[in-house]
């Protein structure tokens, strides 16, 4: 019996890493003797930069730069050769800042340029830019700052790079952007294929949670729209209805604006890991991550690994902290969904117990699964 366990990170919690020796001692509780297998996956967002960093075999940097508030922080990036892997979260990300503290029209992407600017300068020629779990809807326009634009206001004095500044935006300038970036290779790995504007647009879907209230979103949506246009009259590419533009608060718009192009982030770090030839074979795919809901099937790591196993058809059981609509389940294909969480267990409680709490479901699981070991 051949077992492949291939779980995303659970959100706080457990790193992808650490969620699949959780499942693989579980795996060992209820069948010994089985082959098991770990893959840790990640699909753009948190916990990206450890995946491919460790698929690479990466060196981990470390810079100094900006939160999305422009406080002093560290961000890292993994270099392998000319390759470097970017996790945007790493300085921009939301849970760098306390709730209490998030304030969506002075957030800004300003950090990220650091981090693209050291890849660079390291001689990297392809960046693999994970831009999932930013705390920013600024459209990009703090990394392109950073990297050299100049973003100016009707009577040509500069506007600061947040959604409050881009309401003043008249044009914007970039005979002064760095010029390597027409030089390299600039891979967007995200799970979203949203356009930047509109009802399914940056604003609208992904800023509310990021602290968003309803009457901030006409100020975003009207930023968002007012750099689109800005930037088209300078001479970049119009991407308002590229899918993935509306990613990471329209940071995919500024990247793709550059000359980026969007992979899928599940994919991407699939291909990187070996998933396919790891499940080719397989008796058995174990997957899973924070929530099943429906997100899940746009370009998460369970409907990504639903996607590769059914090509080998492996069955895949999906394990999660909550499992809001169970229709889900049948919707992805999967043979079975197990919530590892309990309604009496408080957050705090499902956070410290997490690893137990999964390892103990996928035994339980396993004992039960008609197609175990005899």
């Amino acid at each position: 019996m051949r077992i492949v366990v291939a779980p995303d990170s659970f959100k706080e919690s457990l790193t992808a890493s650490a969620a699949a020796a959780a499942m693989a001692e579980g795996v060992a509780r209820a069948w010994p003797a089985a082959q098991c297998v770990q893959v840790p996956l990640a699909d753009g967002g948190e916990g990206t930069l450890a995946v491919l960093a460790d698929a690479f075999g990466a060196q981990l940097r470390t810079i100094a730069t900006t939160d999305p508030l422009g406080r002093p922080v560290l961000a890292r990036y993994g270099l392998a050769g000319d390759v470097a892997i970017i996790e945007v979260a790493t300085a921009i990300g939301l849970e760098l800042i306390a709730p209490e503290l998030r304030d969506i029209e002075k957030a800004t992407t300003v950090g990220v340029a650091a981090l693209l600017t050291a890849a660079l300068d390291a001689g990297a020629t392809r960046l693999i830019v994970g831009i999932g779990g930013t705390a920013t809807c600024d459209g990009g326009a703090g990394l392109l700052a950073g990297l050299g634009a100049r973003l100016l206001d009707a009577d040509g004095a500069e506007v600061p790079p947040t959604p409050a500044g881009l309401a003043r935006l008249a044009r914007v300038e970039l005979a002064g952007l760095e010029p390597r970036l027409a030089e390299v290779g600039i891979e967007i790995a995200s799970d979203v294929t949203n356009p930047l504007l509109g009802p399914l647009g940056a604003a609208a879907v992904f800023a509310p949670q990021k602290g968003a209230k309803p009457d901030q979103l006409p100020l975003l949506e009207n930023s968002l729209s007012r750099l689109a246009e800005a930037l088209v009259a300078a001479g970049a590419a119009d991407v308002r209805d590229t899918p993935g533009a509306g990613a990471a608060g329209g940071l995919g718009a500024a990247l793709l604006a550059v000359g980026g192009r969007l992979r899928s982030g599940v994919g991407l770090v699939a291909e990187a890991v070996g998933l396919a030839e790891q499940i080719a074979g397989a008796d058995l795919v174990l997957t899973g991550e924070g929530a099943l809901d429906a997100q899940t099937r746009s370009g998460k790591v369970v409907a990504g690994v639903v996607a590769v196993a059914a090509r080998y058809r492996v069955p895949v059981i999906a394990f999660a902290g909550r499992i809001p609509d169970p229709k889900v389940i049948g919707a992805l294909g999967l043979a079975g969904a197990v919530a590892i969480t309990t309604p009496e267990l408080s957050f705090a409680q499902a956070v410290e117990q997490a690893p137990e709490l999964l390892s103990a479901a996928v035994a339980d699981t396993l004992a039960a699964w008609p197609k175990g070991p005899a």
